[in-house]
């Protein structure tokens, strides 16, 4: 499938500060992707390049495999739901829904149309002698189209069947007549992107929408959106910090750090087969040990040689390894890999936090088996829950 959107060595700085950094990416139709990262990573500078909010200092941004840096942001095919939703608070929720149809001019396809016509038959007037038939074919065509425009009460009609469809999509049927003013956070957010969408664009950008919410109302919105992804149709790009938003919604997620980007996958990919340290800390919980690459299929560290599943490196040459808490399993003493002392433990609800700590560092474990601090243990993995990265 080719790429809805490209961004080509993007860049962007800001009084000399490097905000970007040549950023690559391809973005298909109907895909939820998800920029991810710290604060001040690039991600929604990014996002309002896309939207024609901001101007890259350099690089190329295309819809279709068309350059649009010369498009102001009302004229691109995307629509934005941001942080604070931006609700007029004097228009019930049908009003703030329809709104994006009202100032938009309902004929506005078919006069462009015209206009295009127009040029058309400007051309060829230069070359063609049958003027006076040329012009009676391209009036009669450019009438039928005026004959079509729709009138302000069809248009009513348009926009009651719109506004319908739409707050169905978004589960606030009913909701047509109350004032903005009396709904939760999480209906508010649903009328803001109920209004994004009506126009129909082939992009919706959100910026941190979720922000605002409670940890409950946030989680019940990640569901949400992507159910209301499926049904409209279009591309989501979403922008967060939060892993937990970007692993539940994504078909895509972004990795950024420092105006770069450093890893494209899958939330299964990033989550198991990090890149580099930085993704693997940001997106879950991790073990990171520095060790070395002995051969394909056989890494060193912590004194020890131990079987993985990792090829391709070079002899001796130095990695990272992650290993993820709850891929490690406390075992009796004498019948693991690595023997150590349970030094904390945290109930987390779901499953004890267990900090052990062995001759060469604390390892992290994630379990439902209570062990009390000061027990002797040894730690176990399989050759699999071992990840071998470069470091970066």
């Amino acid at each position: 499938m080719a790429a809805l959107i490209e961004l080509k060595d993007v860049t962007k700085e800001y009084n000399g500060q490097v905000v970007l950094r040549g950023i690559d990416l391809e973005i298909k139709s109907n895909e939820f992707v998800t920029f991810l990262g710290p604060s001040g990573c690039g991600k929604t500078t990014t996002l309002r390049i896309i939207g024609g909010f901001i101007e890259p200092t350099g690089g190329e941004v295309l819809f279709d495999g068309v350059d649009i840096l010369q498009l102001p942001a009302y004229k691109r095919p995307t629509n934005t739901v941001f942080q604070r939703y931006a609700l007029f608070p004097h228009l019930n929720v049908f009003e703030n829904v329809a709104f994006g149809l009202r100032v938009k001019d309902r004929n506005e396809a078919k006069k462009e149309e015209i206009k295009a016509l127009r040029k058309e038959l400007k051309e060829k007037l230069k070359t063609n002698k049958n003027k006076v038939t040329l012009i009676k074919e391209y009036t009669d065509k450019i009438q039928a189209i005026r004959k079509s425009f729709v009138s302000k009460r069809d248009f009513e009609e348009v926009i009651k069947e719109k506004v319908s469809k739409y707050l169905k999509m978004v589960n606030l049927e009913g909701y047509e007549d109350r004032s903005v003013l009396k709904l939760s956070g999480g209906q508010q957010q649903r009328v803001a992107i109920a209004r994004a969408l009506i126009n129909e664009p082939k992009v919706l950008l959100l910026d941190e929408p979720l922000a605002a919410l409670d940890l409950k109302l946030r989680q019940e919105m990640q569901y949400e959106l992507k159910e209301i992804q499926r049904n409209a149709g279009i591309t989501f790009i979403f922008v967060t910090h939060d892993q937990e938003e970007a692993l539940t919604m994504s078909d895509k997620i972004v990795v950024m750090n420092k105006g770069e980007i450093q890893q494209v996958g899958t939330p299964i990919d990033i989550y198991n087969e990090p890149i580099n340290k930085f993704v693997a800390t940001f997106i879950g919980e991790s073990n990171i040990i520095p060790g070395i690459m002995k051969q394909d299929f056989l890494v060193h560290f912590d004194g020890k040689d131990f079987e993985c599943v990792d090829k391709g490196f070079d002899v001796n040459q130095e990695v990272d390894i992650v290993i993820r808490p709850e891929d490690l399993d406390i075992v009796e003493r004498g019948t693991g890999k690595i023997s150590g002392v349970v030094d904390s433990v945290v109930f987390k609800g779901v499953h004890f936090e267990i900090d052990v700590k062995t001759e060469e560092r604390i390892y992290t474990v994630h379990t439902t088996d209570f062990k009390p601090e000061g027990m002797e243990v040894d730690l176990d993995w399989w050759p699999e829950d071992i990840h071998v990265m470069e470091v970066w």
